[in-house]
């Protein structure tokens, strides 16, 4: 009989030993939950049904035996004769009619976990019991009380119930993530880009397009494998790429493919990008004059907005922006600083020049390195300040006056000339003249006016430079005998080949590190070419890695005077056919100090006759 129906019927008259029957059932619910908890769902439900089934049969059975007609009326919901029924089904109360009770209750609660019911508050329904009061019927009591226990796991079971259920949507959402994921790597490997065919003038057209398409080629070459149009080679692509690059940024086709092929693809992007952008602004406080935090206070109590360069230099500030002109402020006009590229600091600081040394700045102008020497001296030894250029002498001797250097020689000589002119420095400074590409920023006519016949004509400049920066350098000096090369260009036939060159044309030189702890290695191959191991102690420096001027240093350190000059193509010996054993010589060269001083006493001299006349 149904728990609904069973209410609706009125309460029967009390039976005898009902309060057993009660404790009986409740330990018969326990121990049917145990045994539910122990079977399986389904094996439980199927050996449920069967024993209802069986039961009912012997119910129906015994029934027709004993009561006939009116048991079956009961069981037909006959309630004309409701009181004499139940009076007679009450010795109905042996195991197996127990056990029949229980039976169908717990297939009916067996039920539920097959079928569950919707959770709380879904569509205004929170349970069975509001059902119950809608449609006017109350529970019973004691049927309430028969099912305590019941109600107690039920509530664990949901809670199981819930968390299996959020894990299984947590498991649903995981797979729906990666089946998105790999139809998004299906079709990106099903997307293959299309290198554009037709005429040159249409193809560049549109900037838009052109700079679309260069993020597009860059994206394929760095996914070739599964991105490549099968019909095209990398070439293809890298040769499209070149052009585009070369019209977008404003360079030659030529400097735009010796630039790219110094990086990666996606570095050399960012390179050209860099090189559309303006360096900081730095300045460099003469420390002969202040101190640079006290030149940092005047400056900023003028509206000047800095802070240091950097870990890397003590003397260096970088102006962020500024409400007077920083080149004509009084600090600036009394030599307390000079404005100089950051990168200018680095030849200087990989010389380290020491007081009382005799130092060689071949190519000078306009002083940011001579005076950064002097100040590194405390304006003791002697400075020699020689440029090619006479026009350019203006700017480096105003300099040199402006920041108050003292032990500075200006002379305008060919490079090449020395050690001729003089030699047996100490140190020597080379900042060679190049093709600029590390300063595009600055000088944009780079883009289109250096040809290949640059790079061949600009470095075999800077080689006879350096072999004359080095025979220059006298090996038996107490504190130096140091060497430093260094360029504004990038380019590796200005950098490392001249340097490889200068091993292979001096073996009475080595490269040494330069002193600075930041910047990239310099090259030991390139593209087929090969240089000496060594060459990884120079250092690169470019302007989207360091946001400085790209810029090369190497360091030379001079170990003896003596060298093979058969080695040297410049030898005269090999043309006139002489045996080449009588081609080793030995260059010693000094300074001649009794002569100097001659020259130190006249102009003393001078200046004596020059005060006296005041």
């Amino acid at each position: 009989m149904g728990r609904r129906q069973r209410n609706k019927q009125g309460p029967p008259a009390a039976l005898d030993g009902s309060p057993k029957r009660q404790q009986k059932n409740g330990a018969k619910n326990k121990k049917n939950d145990k045994r539910k908890r122990d079977q399986p769902d389904s094996d439980l439900a199927a050996t449920k049904k069967q024993k209802v089934v069986q039961k009912k049969k012997e119910i129906i059975e015994e029934s027709e035996e004993d009561s006939g007609p009116e048991f079956l009326g009961e069981l037909n919901g006959d309630a004309s004769d409701g009181d004499d029924l139940w009076d007679n089904a009450e010795p109905a109360t042996d195991d197996e009619d127990e056990e029949l009770l229980d039976d169908e209750f717990d297939l009916g609660e067996d039920a539920a976990d097959i079928f569950p019911k919707a959770d709380t508050n879904f569509l205004g329904s929170d349970s069975e019991q509001e059902v119950d009061e809608e449609e006017g019927d109350d529970e019973d009591m004691s049927d309430d009380d028969d099912h305590i226990g019941e109600f107690e796991g039920l509530d664990e079971r949901k809670s199981r119930k819930i968390e299996a259920r959020k894990a299984r949507i947590a498991a649903e959402a995981e797979a729906e993530l990666m089946d998105a994921a790999m139809q998004t790597n299906i079709a990106e490997e099903g997307e293959r880009f299309q290198l554009p065919e037709g005429e040159e003038d249409v193809l560049t057209a549109d900037v838009t397009l052109v700079n679309q398409r260069i993020q597009e080629i860059v994206n394929v070459l760095n996914n070739f494998k599964t991105m490549r149009d099968p019909s095209k080679s990398r070439q293809d692509y890298i040769d499209r790429l070149i052009k585009d690059i070369a019209y977008y940024y404003g360079y030659s086709e030529f400097l735009a493919e010796k630039l790219f092929n110094l990086f990666s693809v996606s570095e050399a992007i960012e390179f050209f990008e860099a090189n559309e952008v303006p360096r900081p602004v730095t300045i460099r406080t003469n420390t002969l004059r202040t101190r640079r935090r006290d030149l940092a206070q005047a400056l900023i109590s003028r509206g000047v907005n800095l802070d240091p360069i950097g870990k890397w230099s003590k003397v260096g500030l970088q102006v962020f922006d500024s409400q007077v002109p920083i080149g004509a402020t009084p600090e600036y006009l009394s030599g307390h600083y000079i404005l100089q590229a950051a990168s200018s600091f680095l030849p200087v600081m990989a010389l380290a020049p020491q007081e009382n040394e005799r130092v060689l700045d071949m190519a000078s102008a306009p002083g940011g390195k001579t005076t950064y020497i002097a100040a590194l001296q405390k304006n003791t030894g002697m400075v020699f300040a020689n440029d090619f250029n006479k026009d350019r002498l203006k700017s480096l001797t105003a300099n040199i006056h402006r920041l108050g250097v003292k032990n500075a020689v200006v002379c305008n000589y060919d490079g090449r000339e020395f050690p001729k002119v003089i030699g047996g420095f100490d140190r020597v400074l080379l900042d060679a003249p190049c093709s600029g590409t590390g300063v595009i920023s600055k000088d944009a006519s780079v883009k289109l006016n250096k040809t290949e016949k640059d790079f061949i004509d600009i470095p075999f400049l800077q080689k006879q430079l350096i072999l004359s920066a080095i025979d220059s350098v006298d090996a038996k000096s107490k504190t130096g005998a140091y060497i430093v090369y260094s360029t504004c260009s990038v380019i590796v036939e200005e950098n490392e080949a001249v340097v490889n060159y200068a091993l292979k044309k001096r073996p009475n030189v080595k490269l040494v590190k330069t002193g600075l702890d930041f910047g990239r290695e310099g090259f030991t191959s390139f593209r087929g070419q090969s240089f000496h191991p060594s060459v990884k102690l120079t250092r690169r420096f470019y302007p989207h890695v360091h946001n400085m001027d790209g810029f090369y240093v190497a360091k030379f350190k001079k170990l003896s005077n003596k060298f093979d000059s058969s080695k040297d193509g410049e030898s005269s010996n090999k043309k006139q056919g002489k045996d080449s054993k009588n081609d080793k010589q030995e260059e010693e060269i000094k300074f001649d100090d009794e002569e100097d001083a001659k020259y130190i006493e006249e102009s003393k001299s001078k200046q004596r006759k020059k005060k006296s006349r005041k």
